[in-house]
């Protein structure tokens, strides 16, 4: 996972929602994961398209148009991954400045 770009919010609530979605999904089954009031349709297939570019999300494609979006890290990675970057910028590289 070197070299792929840090998360936005955003882009985490995406990644969230695709990560509980056991075979990826589609826009439209990514966007039945957002509570009220869901973000537009674009909105959500420009941020697949940001994860994409970033390295994690990979895009099948699906009948018609529709693609399916998968997870190319899992969420344990990621987190392991942020957990790792703030430990060393924050506590230099030590567990045990917390």
């Amino acid at each position: 996972m070197k070299n792929r770009k840090a998360l936005t919010k955003s882009e985490i609530q995406v990644m969230n929602i695709l990560w509980g979605l056991p075979e990826g999904g589609s826009v439209y089954d990514i966007l039945e994961g957002y509570d009220e009031p869901k973000p537009a349709y674009t909105t959500v297939a420009t941020f697949l398209k940001i994860l994409q570019n970033k390295g994690f999300v990979k895009a099948e494609k699906m009948q018609g148009r529709q693609q399916r979006f998968i997870p190319l890290v899992t969420k344990d990675e990621y987190t392991s991954r942020v957990l790792g970057e703030v430990k060393d910028d924050f506590f230099d590289g030590s567990g045990m400045s917390f």
